[in-house]
């Protein structure tokens, strides 16, 4: 197989190369065309456009396959939990039980939000769309954590944005949802998972005991899951774009809200429920 494509264009040839995925997929490095020809290309949708290479999520949905890190979903949806996958997203192996435990643990830390928070929840009114709301306080975020916007900072400052992120993601979700019912919010509970956790933030009132339904948190978790990644998605590629200009995770993972917001990224899975 040769190790170039060539194009012709204007009476010049030009030799772009090959490029293989994970899969063994076939790619064509464009990334020297407009400055050897001056032409670009134009994809609409990006439906033929891999903007970089990576090794996380492979996906074939002709043949419902999908792949995180090598591993099948269905295995992954069978024996491993939620935290478990997002550990194997971002570190690129499945944890040790330590790992695990630290992991699992850090999250449970940083569950509680600043109470601050509380007050521009309060500044929206209860008919306010919830992702709008998740959104402005997940961007509200770089306020209460300055440090995220060093474009410089450690590994170990980026890794607690991430763990923040994760732990205080579910709180500020069920909050925005409770804003919209008009309920008092519901702290965390750290004596459950994550997902039991969420379940009883979003739907625990003062009026009655809750107990959460068992098979409900499993299938949330198997949901989470199915959902923790999706290759080059609207809001994925929004978080990068985002990102590319160093501005903080918080606010790269708010302008990814947004776009999931929209009816035809978010709205699909409105539909699915």
């Amino acid at each position: 197989m040769s190790e170039f494509a060539e194009l012709k264009l204007n009476g010049n040839s030009y030799q772009l190369p090959l490029v293989t995925g994970t899969e063994n997929e076939t790619g064509i490095d464009i990334g020297k065309l407009r400055a050897q020809s001056g032409a670009i290309t134009i994809d609409p949708g990006f439906k033929n456009t891999g903007s970089t290479k990576s090794e996380i999520t492979y996906l074939d949905g002709e043949n419902g396959i999908l792949r995180y890190r090598g591993y099948s979903i269905e295995d992954l949806a069978e024996k491993s939990n939620f935290l478990e996958v997002t550990y194997l997203l971002i570190h690129g192996e499945l944890p040790t039980k330590t790992q695990y435990d630290e992991f699992t643990g850090s999250i449970q830390n940083h569950t509680m939000i600043h109470e601050d928070m509380r007050k521009i929840l309060e500044g929206f009114p209860s008919n306010s769309h919830p992702m709008g709301v998740l959104s402005s306080l997940v961007c509200s975020m770089t306020a209460f954590y300055p440090e995220s916007l060093d474009p410089n900072r450690s590994w170990e400052k980026v890794n607690m944005s991430i763990v923040r992120i994760l732990a205080k993601l579910p709180t500020m979700a069920a909050w925005a949802y409770k804003n919209e019912q008009g309920h008092p919010v519901n702290y965390p509970d750290n004596s459950l998972n994550y997902t039991e956790n969420f379940l009883k933030m979003m739907f625990a009132v003062p009026a009655e005991d809750f107990e959460v339904d068992p098979v409900v948190a499993d299938a949330l978790d198997k949901l989470l899951i199915l959902h923790a990644d999706h290759e080059q998605n609207c809001s994925a590629s929004t978080v990068r774009i985002v990102g590319s200009s160093h501005a903080s995770l918080y606010a790269s993972i708010s302008a990814g809200i947004n776009a999931l917001w929209g009816p035809l990224h978010g709205g699909a899975n409105q539909a699915v429920i």
